[in-house]
This record gives structure tokens, sequence and C-alpha cells, in this order.
């Protein structure tokens, strides 16, 4: 019987110990989460108090990027991308290896919706060249901003105009990287222009340009080519790529096709009637030859993109010297 009440002591004395070290447990993490302070936005204690400098994503990298600019008022803090998180946050207390994602979770695996993700970068992004994002060819096919920008990073690669850009487009764009490596291409390998001297990836128009046509955006660069000339060439006011490729090809200038191969698919054989896919077998000053070899038609038509040629005779629209 008195091992029995001593027993009975005993575990009584456990249990009200087992209760004051919970107890004093609890008492210590609200103590020590009331003492957490920002450590770069505002209100951001909450979330470093286990995302800090040592997390994989290295969030606090963000005090280096736009987004972490304090004397800025509109920059935002984590809450505010992020959502409120409560149940996140609340799976963390409770010791979950893995907690639930925040009610807004960014990154290639969040399980979010894509339009709630993008909603969030939305709402402050908007206007400018993203007026027409929602019609674009990237939001219809369900990519979010977060698919090519790194928020948190110190150097969005996307916004990096000296090979980090490129490298992101090419991720999806494969075709475009093999042509960007043809030996005839644009320099964005060199780093002297990149994707988005030619597209605006927000913009509404199906091939994402930053102008409202492929000729605004190529007479950009190429103005000597806008005109207007006296003799125009119909293919180049229509649309430059008709017979450029302008992501890279294995032929001079950026062309499809070499001449006279090129020009042919348009100008038939009423021109040369005799023209042959040959080279001269001896010296010849024969036109039916003469188109095939060296640079072709344009030895003789050299001003292919228009000509203001005054000469009052038949020819002097042909685009000659």
């Amino acid at each position: 019987m008195k091992i029995s009440h001593r027993l009975f002591a005993v575990a009584l004395g456990l249990g009200v110990l087992g209760m004051m070290t919970s107890a004093d447990a609890l008492a210590q993490a609200k103590m020590k989460k009331s003492k957490l302070q920002d450590l770069v936005l505002k209100g951001d204690a909450k979330c470093t108090a286990c995302h800090d400098e040592e997390d994989a994503p290295k969030v606090l990298y963000i005090g280096r990027t736009k987004h972490g600019t304090l004397a800025d008022g509109r920059t935002p803090g984590c809450t505010k991308c992020h959502g409120d998180s409560a149940k996140h946050i609340a799976d963390a207390e409770a010791g979950e290896k893995k907690p639930a994602q925040p009610d807004v979770a960014f990154g290639r695996d969040s399980k979010t919706e894509m339009h709630t993700r993008n909603e969030s970068c939305l709402a402050c992004h908007q206007g400018g060249n993203r007026t027409h994002w929602e019609s674009s060819t990237h939001a219809s096919r369900d990519t979010g901003c977060t698919s090519c920008h790194r928020i948190h990073a110190t150097q969005d690669p996307v916004r990096d105009k000296f090979g980090g850009q490129s490298e992101v487009c090419f991720t999806c764009h494969k075709e475009q990287r093999a042509m960007i490596n043809r030996p005839v291409h644009h320099p964005i390998r060199e780093g002297k222009m990149n994707c988005s001297d030619c597209h605006n990836v927000h913009g509404g128009n199906p091939k994402q340009l930053a102008r409202s046509s492929v000729n605004e955006v190529c007479y950009t660069c190429h103005m000597e080519k806008r005109g207007p000339f006296l003799h125009n060439h119909q293919p180049v006011t229509e649309d430059c790529s008709i017979c450029h490729q302008p992501h890279g090809t294995v032929i001079a200038s950026l062309l499809k096709q070499r001449p006279p191969y090129l020009c042919q698919e348009c100008h038939s054989h009423t021109s040369h009637p005799g023209q042959v896919a040959g080279i001269p077998t001896g010296p010849s000053t024969s036109t039916s030859f003469m188109g095939t070899i060296a640079r072709g038609c344009v030895n003789c038509h050299t001003n292919i993109h228009g000509g203001n040629s005054t000469v009052d005779r038949a020819t002097a629209g042909r685009f000659r010297r």
C-alpha cells in the first residue's frame, strides 16, 4: 500500500514537472518570437525566423534587389507577395518537417496556380510593356512571371543583357538556340544584343515583338532599308523575314537560301529564261550562267531593298546600280 502511494506521488511529480517544462518551453518560444527583429524587409521577422541566410533559396538576398530597397515606399514585404501564410507558419510551429506552402508560393515546383502567382506580380507591375500580358503568347501557354524571373536573386538572369537573358529564353526556345550557334547570326552570343532588343515577352502580338511588325523591329537598327524608295521591292516592304532568318543561318546576310535559289522562289524563268542551277564549265557572259555563281542575282541587282534610279528606261526599276 505504501509502495502504491509512493508510485502515485512520483508519477504526479513527474506530470507536474512535465507540465512545467512544457509551459516553460512554450513561454521561451513566445519570448524568443517576440524578440525577433526584421532583417531585411518591414515585417519579415515571422518569415526570417526560419528562412535565414542558410535557407536554400537564399531568400535574404532580396535585400540586394529592387524589392529590398527600403528607401522606396513601394517596397513590399514578404506577405505582400506570398500572402499571410497562416497555415504555413502554424505547421512550422507544430514542428512539421516540411510545412505546407504559403498561400502564394513562387518557384517552378510550386503547386499554386499560375494566374494566382502572376496576380501577385501584376498587382504592382502594371502598364508599360506589360500592358498586354494577359493576351500574350506566354500567358496563354501558362507561363508565369517566376518561370523566367528570379525574385530573390542578386542578379535576375533574365535581366542580364550579357548572356544570362538568352540562356533563360533558350530553356524553352531550343530551336532558336541552334540557330544562334550557326555561322551567320545576330551578335547575341557576343553580348552585343539580346532577345529583348527585338522581342517584348510581355507583349500581345503573335511573335511577341518589341514593335508592331517585323519590319519595324528590323528598321530599329537597319534604318537605311526603310525607304521610301522610288522603286520598292514588295517583299521588303511586306516582311523582312520572307528572305531573312533573323536568328541565324549558314548563308551570308542571314538569308534563308543563297541567290539565285532564293530569288527564284518568286521570280520564275520569265526574267532569265535559260538560267540553270549549275556552274559554267568555261568562260561565259551568258545570263544563263551568271546568276548561278558568286553572289548570283545581286551581282547585277545590287539595290535589292529598293532603288532611287531616275534613269528614263525600262530597266531602271530593276534595282541595279
